[in-house]
């Protein structure tokens, strides 16, 4: 049996309509239960919400993974759901979701191959594949090609170095715990150290750790959400962590336990499998706060900008009422775009920073802040921090009143709680940060609509470059919020370069693969044709795969001509009052959309032509060999 058997054509959903958690699991649960893989999908989906009750299945790399056991689903599944524009899953931006079905007595081969799954997506270049699909057989074709080219052995014996060994350990043992064990040994074989992970998946202990491979460890990683059995360590010190840290950061988890700054196991302990672990203590993880905020926002800056940009068609004063250019019709837009959307963007920004710090007890505190950052002048960056001050107020509130007895608990839940925090984010907001920061926010206002010429230029390279640099990562998201806090104080120049910085290097990839084919192999050019829709949509994601295999070359491609493009963009003074929508929106929301769609091409041909003098030829073996691959695939 493979992998395709249980993830078919019809389990796959390319374009999720869902823009929440909640809906996208609705939508895979009902095609679940279309295609008869379920007799109660209502029993399913209470299975679902328990799992992602006790640990969210949101893995990182834009993956989540839902997955649950349960008597009403009818043979092993995989339901495949992708969203271009992303959704917020558990606090993690997300574009690829993968639902797994396993009914209660799924044989160990279905569960294998279920688990086989997660071990692809650690994979960057397949899951860039999966993103950039144009048709579900291209999906399928993807996961023939990774079978094909998965290494299937256990070798602890051919590399050289340092030994790790380790246990990982989820809830349902069939996802994290396979994406845990990928992770580290990667890491591990990256540096010619013999691995060893013993997987206690749903099919019970895999790979078992003997007393030989502990003595001859020379480090040890633990990553479980349920307890395990250590008495195989015989007291040697190892990384004791939840499975998902052993997902996202191997590298720091292995220097951990090759230093020893780690704790004593007890001999003879043991622990039973079905027991969760207590929570890892939790962190100021500004960025995951940040950024989940910012998700639920960017929906109220796209529609206000839109709304605003058609307004504007009927004539600059047309939502006037006192203008002689009055139309009832840019009123409209108007009061839906900028006294509504744009209105609640910081608000909303707050609140879900307050949501995500503390969940529903920071959502009206954090809230509020935001609205006085709104309402007293200090915009964006106002909000950010009222979000911040207004979470932590109302976590540190709430857990002071833990041993407040049971019965008055649901006064302190909607009455103390969120009176108090308000109080004090109301206080901070109103006396300390408002007059400051709305000073500074018109010092920089008055800085950017005064920068011409060289400077503009210089700040649109900058923006722009940094868009293309990493492709969704840290320095990318950076510079969007950049542009998130110049939308909200309505200068729109920023948002123009961000945009080129974002559609250049897949187009330019594109325009490479077509102009320079003699470059790629044939399975690459096919890759770029899709590169040409998603540059025009301003998904960035279509560069990645061809990123990833030559990073060398195409990331400084990349960023040297949205720089370039974003320079001239920025010099130009064009505007764009749509942050989001690429081709879709330039005609509507761009005061110059010709010279700007020149300024995308701009950027794109000097990216492909530095991609064509920077990567030399193949021979016409190596080409034929690949499209022979993809045809045997």
């Amino acid at each position: 049996m493979e992998l395709v058997d249980i993830l078919t054509l019809d389990n796959i959903i390319l374009n999720l309509k869902g823009n929440n958690q909640a809906a996208v699991i609705d939508e895979l649960v009902d095609k679940l239960a279309e295609n008869h893989l379920t007799n109660n999908p209502e029993q399913f989906k209470k299975a679902i919400y328990q799992r992602e009750n006790e640990i969210s299945t949101a893995v990182g790399y834009g993956v989540a993974i839902p997955h649950a056991k349960c008597e009403s689903v009818t043979k092993p599944t995989i339901i495949m759901g992708r969203t271009l524009q992303g959704i917020d899953y558990g606090g993690q931006h997300t574009n690829l979701i993968f639902m797994i079905a396993a009914p209660e007595d799924a044989s160990n081969e279905h569960l294998t191959l279920l688990s086989q799954l997660s071990t692809f997506l650690m994979n960057e270049t397949f899951r860039a594949k999966l993103i950039v699909a144009m048709s579900e057989n291209e999906v399928i074709d993807a996961i023939w090609e990774q079978e094909k080219s998965q290494d299937v052995t256990v070798n602890t014996e051919m590399n050289s170095g340092n030994y790790l060994v380790g246990i990982t350990a989820c809830m349902t043992g069939i996802a994290h715990t396979y994406m845990a064990a990928e992770s580290l040994k990667e890491a591990a074989k990256k540096r010619g150290m013999k691995v060893k992970i013993q997987t206690n998946g749903a099919n019970g202990p895999e790979n078992r750790l003997t007393a030989a491979d502990i003595q001859k460890a020379d480090a040890i990683v633990i990553a479980h959400d349920v307890r395990v059995d250590t008495t195989v360590l015989q007291g040697k010190r190892y990384v004791d962590v939840p499975v998902k840290k052993a997902i996202s950061h191997p590298d720091q988890l292995i220097d951990q336990a090759l230093s020893y700054k780690i704790k004593e196991s007890t001999v003879g302990e043991t622990m039973m499998e079905e027991e969760p672990v207590a929570e890892e203590k939790p962190r100021l993880n500004f960025y995951k706060h940040l950024m989940s905020g910012v998700s639920y926002m960017i929906p109220f800056v796209v529609v206000g900008g839109i709304f605003i940009a058609i307004s504007f068609m009927f004539g600059i004063y047309a939502s006037d009422p006192k203008s002689e250019q009055y139309n009832v019709i840019a009123d409209f837009f108007n009061q839906v775009g900028g006294k509504a959307a744009f209105a609640l963007m910081v608000p909303i920004l707050a609140g879900f920073i307050g949501y995500s710090i503390a969940d529903k007890q920071g959502l009206a505190p954090a809230m509020i802040g935001g609205m006085m950052a709104s309402i007293g002048g200090s915009g964006f960056l106002g909000g950010m921090i009222a979000g911040f001050v207004g979470g932590f107020a109302a976590k540190f509130i709430g857990k002071s009143m833990v041993k407040i007895p049971k019965s008055f608990q649901g006064l302190v839940t909607v009455l103390i709680v969120p009176l108090l925090s308000t109080l004090i984010v109301g206080a901070f907001m109103f006396f300390i940060l408002n007059t400051p920061m709305s000073m500074l926010n018109q010092f920089l206002e008055g800085w950017l609509k005064g920068l011409t010429g060289i400077n503009a230029a210089i700040l649109g390279a900058l923006l722009a470059g940094m868009m293309a640099s990493d492709m969704g990562g840290p320095i990318n998201k950076t510079a969007s919020a950049f542009g998130l806090a110049m939308f909200a104080a309505n200068i729109f120049e920023p948002s123009a370069a961000l945009m080129v910085g974002g559609m250049v290097p897949p187009i330019g990839i594109a325009l490479a693969t077509t102009i320079f084919k003699n470059r790629f192999t044939n399975q690459e050019a096919e890759a770029g044709k899709a590169s040409y829709v998603l540059g025009a949509s301003f998904i960035t994601e279509g560069a990645i795969p061809f990123a990833a295999a030559d990073p060398l070359r195409i990331i400084p491609a990349n960023i040297v001509g949205a720089a370039i493009g974003g320079a001239v963009c920025m010099a130009m003074n064009i505007s764009l009052k749509a942050p989001h929508g690429g081709i879709f929106v330039i005609p509507i929301a761009c005061n110059k959309p010709l010279l700007y769609i020149g300024c995308i091409l701009l950027g794109s041909f000097i990216t492909c032509f530095i991609i064509g003098f920077l990567k030399k030829p193949l021979s016409e073996k190596e080409r034929y060999n690949s499209k022979q691959m993809s045809s045997v695939i």
